[in-house]
């Protein structure tokens, strides 16, 4: 086929029918603005070995679908519904002379699971599998295993901007890489830098001023999302006056002629600024863009598996995105890029964005697995390994949705979820209502949610249904009769009806997420879900005053987790929607405040409690068990120790640093890891920490001491010096470094040899007070102290205390308590 217009694609394609005509799979590497994804199918389309078969060209986006496919109709002199026919939710023009068909992947795949053998098909080219979607990689993966069972004449072609071509070649068995090395003018990159204190969007404006400053041509500028559009779009509408710039956004949430205007080139003598999401990195072609803008971030979702939530992150660009993005500035002449970061931050980048598949609820993926025949997903060839803890809470939820059996195969149920083109739970929400005679109400919602931004973008879900109903552009027209078949499509597997309940927005959604109804931690929009995460909305919006939320769409990080959707509801509504859900039992647990158990009848939603009375409380062994937990994290200081048993366990404590682990640990910490074991069974009947006595410590610690130990203890560890005086001194285990013995000098005169403890093997720290219990001096060589500082101490002491004895050879002299009587 001759084309009227030379493209940098042009110079392989004859490389891709060669390959295709002897062999069933290639991959095609050429970067943005090459032609792949008009010029290949065109260039297949007549091929021998197509039998008058369709080729089938994925895309990752409805707007990129429309795109190519418009494109590829206006080279034939055609429109859009002849020869070039295309496919995606609320878009379907397709006649008996289509001979290339553009699909949206998510629509690829239920095709080829409604028809695995693909009848009518000759060639599925998976354009932009850089971008490693979901959908992509569950299409590739049926697709592989349907040209290996069912198809040896099915040709698979992965065509990519930027990716690991060899790769992609192993999956597909060793298959020809055939790369085109493109054409792009030079663009000139310049760093503006990051300024973290400063809002994205106020920086993307700043750009965009200085771009319209220095640079001629319309402008393409990278934001995030959604929101940072709008916000940009409201700032540069104020800021600039000229009537010849025209401002147009350009995201997947918007109506097909507001995309339309985004892509058309800008008219003559006027310029145009693009905002785009990373939907225009590839796939679609903005005319008369010279200079690119690019905030470096992009939101991609994330899934929990721990608490089943996806939410939406922001994350930074990577190299390849950004090159893409790049590139774009260079299409039809030399360009500009303004990056919004710092130059040595780019090699931080990731050099490629992670696969969906890697971070994704993998549920859908599950379910169509199942309905493929493949239980155990892994089976199947896949780029990347599937994430074991996402294919676990998948499986695990969709066993709850009964949409699968405990070997892992699709029910009855799951066939009906299949029905529906919806996430597995909208589709049994969809289900669920139909069976309450709400199918329609409950679709609306579902379309609400998978078509974002349809009916405005209040975070309240009855705001933005009302929005839907009023909204007549073609969008809304189109989901309306989607959902509306959707509702039919439920009803009518629901067999005999149940008498219609009076149900809420809140009830409805509560069908498809009961562990996201939420309750109020107090007022100013802190909610607590079900499942444990808490989550808020703007305090100044009317959610924030709800007594309870149903959630339906999250954003950000368990620490800041925002509500993007959701309706409120009352008790009534909650206990109507997660009756079967709450459970009411008697609960036991220490308060930390009054040292003390509490007993209380809680009913309980999950993570929220709902309603709890206090209850009358009597101590057995159980809550034994709770005191002594409790008290550990009270902390042991605070049981009422004796002196004694507070010895006991510095004693043992001395005794295992020395390097014996013979002996228990008795430190706080070591107490409180196996509490329950060695107090609970003395604290039987009792509920708080003023009924605990010594006692009971000292009966419990007794268990903690083998026999031999203890025999061992008052040898090695004794509790008290017995001075010549007859005196008992206690020892202090507790002090830092060996054990000390405080005590008046005079009760040690007389001795020759330093007090030790352990067999004499451990010298006591003598701590030698005056007679009035004041230090003098700290030894632990008692008869080098009486032959040395003893006579600076004895001049010093005597003036001081002249009614003591202050003897010159005090180690021959008698030792005393008292001091010297009284003349008369």
């Amino acid at each position: 086929m001759n084309f009227a217009d030379a493209l940098p694609i042009d110079a392989v394609l004859d490389d891709v029918r060669r390959t295709l005509s002897a062999r069933a799979s290639a991959v095609v590497v050429a970067p943005p603005g090459a032609g792949k994804t008009t010029r290949v199918p065109l260039a297949l389309m007549n091929e021998g070995w197509l039998k008058g078969r369709k080729i089938l060209v994925l895309e990752p986006r409805r707007i990129a679908a429309r795109a190519a496919a418009e494109r590829m109709a206006q080279s034939l002199a055609e429109t859009v519904g002849e020869t070039i026919g295309v496919r995606a939710r609320m878009v379907s023009k397709s006649g008996p002379k289509t001979r290339i068909e553009v699909v949206t992947e998510g629509v690829f795949t239920r095709m080829i699971l409604d028809d695995p053998e693909l009848h009518g098909i000759g060639a599925v080219l998976f354009d932009e599998f850089h971008e490693r979607s979901l959908d992509a990689d569950v299409g590739l993966a049926f697709a592989l295993d349907a040209q290996g069972a069912l198809r040896d004449d099915l040709r698979i072609l992965a065509m990519s901007a930027t990716l690991d071509g060899a790769r992609v070649a192993e999956l597909f068995g060793g298959a020809e890489v055939i790369v085109s090395e493109g054409r792009a003018f030079p663009v000139e990159t310049r760093y503006l830098g990051r300024d973290a204190n400063a809002r994205i969007e106020d920086q993307a404006v700043d750009a965009v001023m200085l771009a319209l400053r220095q640079e001629t041509g319309s402008i393409l500028v990278f934001l995030p999302g959604q929101g940072e559009i709008r916000r940009v779009e409201e700032r540069l509408r104020e800021r600039i006056s000229d009537p010849a710039i025209m401002v147009a956004p350009l995201y997947g949430a918007m109506d097909m002629r507001a995309q339309d205007l985004a892509l058309q080139p800008a008219a003559k003598g006027q310029r145009k600024v693009v905002l785009a999401t990373s939907i225009a990195e590839t796939s679609i072609t903005i005319e008369g863009v010279r200079v690119v803008i690019d905030s470096g971030l992009a939101r991609v979702p994330r899934f929990e598996p721990d608490v089943g939530v996806t939410r939406l992150e922001t994350v930074r660009v990577s190299r390849a995105g950004a090159d893409q993005r790049r590139g774009r500035a260079g299409r039809t002449e030399p360009g500009v890029c303004y990056r919004l970061w710092d130059e040595p931050q780019t090699q931080s980048l990731p050099a490629y964005p992670e696969a969906e598949i890697r971070s994704a609820d993998l549920s859908a993926l599950l379910l169509d697995c199942a309905e493929w025949g493949a239980g155990d997903p892994r089976s199947l060839r896949w780029l990347d390994p599937l994430p074991i803890a996402a294919i676990d809470a998948a499986r695990d939820e969709l066993m709850e949705l009964a949409a699968l059996d405990a070997e892992g195969r699709i029910t009855a149920m799951g066939r009906r979820l299949r029905s529906l083109p919806l996430p597995p739970r909208l589709a049994r929400m969809v289900i669920s209502a139909a069976e309450r005679g709400h199918a329609e109400e409950a679709a609306e919602i579902a379309a609400v949610i998978v078509e974002r931004g349809l009916g405005g973008n209040d975070v309240d879900l009855v705001q933005r249904l009302e929005g839907f109903r009023r909204d007549r552009t073609r969008r809304a027209n189109d989901m309306r009769k989607l959902a509306a078949n959707w509702a039919r499509i439920a009803a009518k597997g629901a067999g005999p009806l149940r008498a219609r309940e009076d149900m809420s927005v809140a009830q409805l959604l509560a069908l498809a997420f009961p562990e996201r109804i939420g309750k109020s931690r107090g007022g100013g929009g802190q909610f607590l879900l079900a499942n444990g995460r808490g989550a808020n909305v703007e305090p100044t919006h009317p959610l924030a005053r709800s007594q309870f939320i149903i959630a339906a769409e999250l954003s950000g990080k368990a620490a800041s987790t925002r509500i993007l959707l959701a309706a409120a509801a009352d008790e009534a509504e909650v206990m109507a929607a997660a009756g079967g859900r709450i459970r009411e039992s008697d609960e036991i647990e220490f308060d930390v405040q009054a040292a003390a158990l509490r007993s209380r009848r809680v009913r309980r939603l999950e993570a929220i409690v709902l309603a709890n009375e206090t209850r009358a409380l009597v101590g057995n062994d159980e809550t034994a068990r709770l005191l002594a937990e409790g008290m550990a994290r009270l902390g042991i200081d605070r049981l009422p120790w004796s002196k004694a048993q507070l010895q006991l366990r510095d004693r043992v404590g001395f005794l295992r640093a020395a390097g014996e682990d013979a002996w228990p640990d008795l430190t706080d910490a070591g107490l409180s890891v196996a509490i329950a074991d060695w107090l609970a069974p003395f604290l039987t009947g009792k509920t708080k920490l003023t009924e605990i006595g010594a006692d009971d410590l000292g009966a419990a610690l007794d268990t903690l001491l083998p026999w031999h130990l203890k025999q061992r203890l008052d040898g090695e560890a004794p509790t008290h010096f017995e001075a010549p005086t007859g005196n008992r001194h206690a020892i202090d285990y507790e002090s830092a470094g060996a054990p000390a013995l405080h005590v008046r000098v005079q009760e040690l005169f007389g001795v020759t040899q330093h007090p030790s403890i352990a067999d004499g093997k451990l010298p006591l720290t003598l701590h030698l007070l005056s007679p009035a219990h004041r230090p003098i001096q700290i030894t632990r060589d008692l008869p080098g102290f009486w032959k040395g500082s003893w006579a600076a101490v004895q001049a010093e002491m005597k003036g001081r205390y002249p009614r003591h004895p202050w003897p010159d050879d005090p180690a021959s002299a008698p030792a005393t308590a008292r001091a010297k009587p009284r003349r008369s």
